[in-house]
Parts: C-alpha cells; structure tokens; sequence
C-alpha cells in the first residue's frame, strides 16, 4: 500500500511522534511511505530514522520558492512566511497546486494529515477531498480561546466531514472541535500518542537530604506550558523555605526569558538542565511532573511520568483531567492561574507523606487508559480504514522517470513524470 503523511506543524514535538512511529511501522510492513513536513530537521534521529528506512521525506520549506532559488530557513522564519494562523494557512494555499500535482501523481491508498492543533492543517484535508484521496486527520491540541474565523471554520467543517476518520488526542479537544464547528462529528475517535519511556514503573527515588524534586517537563514556551505561572508560585513566602526543588526540563522559545524571571524572582531552587531524550533518567531522580499549562492536548510528559509510578500536579486544561483523579492519582488546578495553581500545590504538598502510593495508584490508572504500544495501534487502524475501503476504482500506475523536486515549480508544467524520487 501506498501511504502519505502531511505535517503541518513546523518543527518537532510531541505531535509529532504519532505519524512519525506510524510511518516506521509501515515501512516495516513492507508499504510505501511518502512524508511532507515543514521545517524538516535532517539531523533529527527520528528524521535519520525514517530516512534510513526508505521513507522519502521532503521538506515543505522547498515549495515557496520557484526555481533553484533558495533561501536560508531562519530568514523564511523572519519575513513571516510560515507562522501561526492566518499567515500558516496563506503559506499553505501557496503550495496547493503543487501539493495537488503530487497527491494526484503518488495516488495513494491514504493520506494521514497531522496537525499540531485543530485547524491548523484542515487546508490539506480539503486539498485531499478536491483531488479525491481518501484521508484521514490527527488533531494534538484544541485551545478555547484560539477559534477558527468563520472563512476557517468553512474549511474545517468541509475538511473534517469528508475525512474518514478524525482522530483526536483526548475527549475534551474532539468536544471543543465540535463546539467550534457547530455539528457532531460522527467519523471520530480518540487515540493515544506514543511515550518516550519503557513503560515500566520505577523505584521511588530516595534523596539524601530527604529533599522532593519535582520536574517540569515541557517546551520552554510559557504561553503555552505555563513556566512562569509556576515560577510566580515558587517565589511565594511559603514555598521558598521548604525543601522542595523544580528542575525545568526542555528547550524553546522562552529558555532565556525563563531563566531571566527566574533570577528576577531571585529563585534558588529552581534549576534548568535542558533537553534530554532519556526521558527515565528523569524520573529515576524525581518525585513527581509539575505542569502549569496554559493550553493542553493531552501532555505527553504526563503520561510518561505516571507509565514510571510518578502523579502530576496539572491544570484543568486539555485532557489532564481524564486521565487524573484529583488527590488520587494527582492533583489537578481548577485553571491555569496563579492562585489556583497554589492551592493545587498546596493540596499536594499537605499529602506529601502518601506520595509514592499515589505515583502507584497513577501508574496503575494511566494502564487502563493507554495502550503498551499507541503507535501500533494506530498504524492497525490506518491498515483498518485502508481495509475498509474495500474495492475501489482500478487504480493508476506510476510510471517511470521522476519530479525534480530541487525545482518545485517544474511540476506544475505539462507532461512532467509521474513517480516521484528520493
């Protein structure tokens, strides 16, 4: 079978985990895997990866110029080519034809649109009910104050309708695409993302000073991940003298700024390590995630903390709550404010003694709500939905030569190849 993936978030994240293990596990089996992503990092190891293991991998960042002009990316990055919002989706109209010519020319058994929010990849699914491909959208993250305009929400509604199915990341970020939408989406489900942890519960960590760690694992963006809410609770009077500590794992947008609040707030038990991919490692050494989201899917280093036997002290924000019980498996603020992420605190702080029960009672909630393995799950419904499809119209043959893509704006000329390259 024939599989295409289009990414419309820039970058690398948790979002991007899903398609990107759905991609291996298809090339393993032996399909063809064809990937279309902005901002492709080729020195990223799962990038490595999927190249290593046939997946041809183009980057969408090649499309807006024509010809063999190229441009630095950090500079496509400074004039606002591809941003959030409105420039996004004006970036991605831009290469609608193109997109178009190489749907129609790969022809393939589906397309798999992966977007960071919403709505922010909606575009190519109704490039992909134009052309006639059968698709199918993932959506990460739903944000009740970041709503599509009514031009946007006709797309999304066309997009969403025609997908075979809509697969969402928790129950609260499929209720708010409908909301937004205004209809109930019939064709969708949710699905579990991939966790970068064995899976395994770990030994509770001692320390020697009888000292509790807790870490924030998150991007480095305090609009989103709430670093500095947490900040602001942390320099309260009451916790400056307790013996607790707060090591903010990650990288992003806002680390200088971060750091910079942090030493404003002249904060002495907080510390900043930096990204690690051994996510373990992390909680070998620490008691329990502290996330003060602004906005959430459903956050990945929540589900990896309670796979290890660790509880979270989240917001009400996203799909944190159904899978925390508040003061059973975590703790969980009303919202993401700076009082009511105190009182969350406090809540947890006040039970501090029956701690590694409750790490337990998570690790052991967090199993019947999420699969061993969400990836190969996932991949099994993409081969299901394929199934499904049963007998269709006999399908095209590619055939020999090839679309230079060094030079997009060749494909939108006559008589070009139909079988793309590597």
């Amino acid at each position: 079978m024939r599989f295409v993936f289009l990414c419309s978030n820039p970058g690398w994240g948790g979002s991007e985990e899903l398609w990107a293990e759905a991609a291996a596990l298809l090339v393993e089996g032996g399909h063809s895997v064809s990937i279309f992503k902005h901002d492709v990092d080729p020195k990223h190891p799962r990038i490595c990866r999927l190249l290593a293991q046939g997946c041809h991998i183009y980057d969408l960042w090649h499309f807006f110029l024509p010809g063999r002009v190229r441009l630095p990316k950090t500079l496509y990055r400074v004039t606002g080519v591809l941003t959030r919002g409105a420039r996004q989706t004006a970036a991605l109209r831009a290469i609608g034809p193109i997109l178009r010519v190489l749907l129609t020319n790969l022809n393939p058994d589906l397309v798999v649109i992966s977007q960071g929010a919403n709505f922010d990849g909606v575009i190519l699914g109704d490039l992909c009910r134009i052309v006639g491909c059968p698709y199918v959208i993932i959506s990460h993250r739903a944000t009740d104050y970041y709503w599509p305009s009514d031009k946007s929400r006709v797309v999304m509604r066309s997009a969403f309708q025609a997908a075979l199915r809509c697969y969402f990341v928790s129950q609260h970020n499929l209720r708010l695409t409908e909301f937004q939408m205004g209809e109930t989406l019939v064709n969708a489900e949710v699905v579990r993302n991939p966790f970068l942890v064995s899976g395994s519960p770990l030994p509770w960590p001692d320390t020697q000073d009888h000292s509790i760690k807790l870490a924030c694992v998150a991007r480095l963006d305090a609009g989103e991940k709430g670093q500095d809410i947490l900040l602001q609770v942390l320099a309260r009077p009451h916790w400056r003298t307790r013996n607790l500590s707060v090591s903010f794992f990650g990288s992003g947008p806002n680390s200088e700024a971060l750091r910079g609040l942090a030493e404003h707030l002249a904060l002495k038990n907080v510390d900043f390590p930096g990204f690690t991919s051994d996510v373990d490692s992390i909680w070998k050494r620490h008691h329990a995630l502290v996330l003060a989201s602004r906005t959430e899917g459903l956050p990945l280093s929540l589900i990896e903390a309670m796979m290890c036997d660790r509880f979270g002290i989240v917001t009400n924000e996203g799909g944190t709550a159904e899978v925390v019980e508040d003061s059973r498996t975590g703790f969980v603020a009303d919202s993401a404010k700076v009082d009511e992420f105190d009182k969350a605190m406090e809540r947890a702080w006040a039970m501090r003694d029956e701690w590694k029960s409750i790490g337990q009672a998570a690790g052991i909630a967090v199993r019947t709500m999420v699969p061993l393995d969400p990836a190969a799950c996932f991949t099994a419904k993409l081969l299901g939905v394929v199934d499904s499809l049963g007998a269709s119209l006999p399908r095209r043959e590619l055939q020999t030569g090839s679309i230079d893509l060094s030079d997009p704006s060749s494909l939108l000329q006559p008589g070009i190849a139909t079988k793309l390259r590597n």
